[in-house]
């Protein structure tokens, strides 16, 4: 399989496979900043039970964001099997791959959200 060739709008499958493997360490990297900074912050029980629900969903969005990259990179490798076999078959929807990449754009824009959500407060 070529990770050079394009799958969309300039990006490689090498392209998408180098995001998702910096998404992941940028969402470790962004969490660690966070949970330092909110640490100093709790003081009791009834802190951390506000502040780590807001941990948590950060986090869920980010794994969110990387799950549907790396079903996308999947879709692409099915889709690069089955013409490396000579298959015709229908063994994907494109419908498929535009839904992963509106959610992968709608996720990101979540994520963006919160953010600028938490550097206001």
């Amino acid at each position: 399989m070529d990770n050079s060739k394009e799958i969309f709008k300039g990006k490689s499958l090498s392209d998408l496979f180098g995001e998702i493997y910096d998404n992941s360490r940028e969402t470790k990297t962004q969490v660690k900043a966070l949970i330092g900074e909110l640490k100093p912050l709790i003081e009791n029980i009834g802190d951390a039970t506000l502040i780590v629900p807001m941990i948590k969903e950060y986090m869920e969005i980010g794994v969110k964001n990387d799950d549907a990259l790396i079903k996308m990179a999947a879709i692409i490798q099915r889709i690069e099997s089955a013409q490396a076999k000579g298959s015709d078959g229908d063994i994907w929807d494109p419908a498929e791959l535009a839904a992963l990449l509106e959610d992968t754009e709608d996720i990101q824009d979540e994520l963006e959200d919160k953010s600028n959500e938490e550097s206001e407060d």
